[in-house]
């Protein structure tokens, strides 16, 4: 099975702490890396976890705040020093674009790669991005400001045929693919032998969905049906409920209330509030209602 991995680079948010770096994510899709969120510290962590800059093509940015940006000019200089050539594509609300202008006048012109940006209309649920294998989609979120979500997916994949059927029936190699697509093998003296009988299901395609800061929002369990890996922000335990509505965030038992009633398969809650000194209140109190929930640390791997 071709790679599917979640790299956590950043699991904290805006207060600096000595235990965790801002937001940052990279996803690894068949070997596509995709950044999301560049906080303070992308670079380095980027670097910590072995993962080549060069195949970076993407970054999808939830927001315009401090600790889910402020990597920018570091990521796209170091990329230039590295002698990056191919396009950059950076995602996120209109608000990024004036940001990303300032750095690329100050700190990048000149460069020797193109820095593409695309809006997203943080309101709506709809595709940014696809290519052969993935698709890349919009999750409307509601935060202070304008703010969005990301749901990678994989495209599903032809079935497999079987291999004792090609040495059974002489298939030659020039037939393979017409017969995953859906064809049927005639024999010399008129046999069909049906598609079904050659083939075997794909494995199921897999998803991951990234919930960045918001206010607990009951309605995404329809966008999130099924999901492989959630990862939705748990900035505090469900005690300070009060303190995470007037800041628009959610707590730990929102976010797994959320994955339960999406069905997802597994949870990973972050973006822990700098006052928190024990996430394992986060932990305990997300297993209360689904216990398929992990946290993030810095330099986790999830593969998927």
């Amino acid at each position: 099975m071709e790679p599917f991995d979640v790299h956590i680079l950043g699991c904290g948010s805006a207060k600096p702490t000595h235990k965790h770096f801002p937001t940052c994510q990279v996803v690894n899709i068949r070997g596509k890396l995709m950044m999301i969120d560049c906080g303070e510290a992308a670079q380095m962590q980027f670097a910590r976890q072995k993962l080549n800059m060069n195949r970076l093509g993407h970054l999808f940015i939830s927001h315009n705040h401090g600790d889910h940006v402020f990597g920018l000019p570091g990521l796209i200089s170091t990329m230039a020093l590295l002698g990056r050539t191919s396009e950059f594509h950076i995602y996120g609300p209109q608000q990024i674009e004036e940001y990303l202008n300032v750095i690329m006048k100050i700190y990048c012109e000149g460069i020797d790669y193109k820095v593409i940006f695309h809006s997203v209309r943080t309101r709506e649920h709809y595709l940014l991005f696809e290519d052969k294998s993935i698709e890349v989609w919009s999750i409307p979120l509601e935060h202070r400001i304008p703010c969005c979500g990301y749901l990678f997916r994989e495209k599903p994949s032809l079935p497999h045929i079987r291999r004792e059927m090609i040495d059974a029936f002489n298939i030659p190699v020039s037939q393979i693919n017409n017969i995953k697509a859906g064809a049927s093998w005639t024999l010399d003296d008129g046999t069909v032998i049906p598609h079904e009988q050659l083939t075997y299901p794909a494995e199921k395609p897999r998803s991951y969905a990234y919930c960045s800061d918001t206010i607990y929002l009951p309605q995404l369990k329809e966008i999130l049906k099924g999901t492989t890996l959630l990862f939705h922000e748990a900035t505090y335990p469900h005690e300070m409920l009060a303190r995470a509505t007037e800041t628009r965030h959610t707590t730990a038992l929102q976010a797994a209330t959320l994955a339960r009633d999406a069905e997802v398969h597994q949870l990973c809650i972050g973006h822990y509030s700098g006052r928190i000194k024990d996430e394992d209140v986060h932990l305990a109190e997300a297993k209360s209602v689904f216990q398929n929930t992990i946290l993030a640390q810095e330099r986790l791997v999830i593969p998927l």
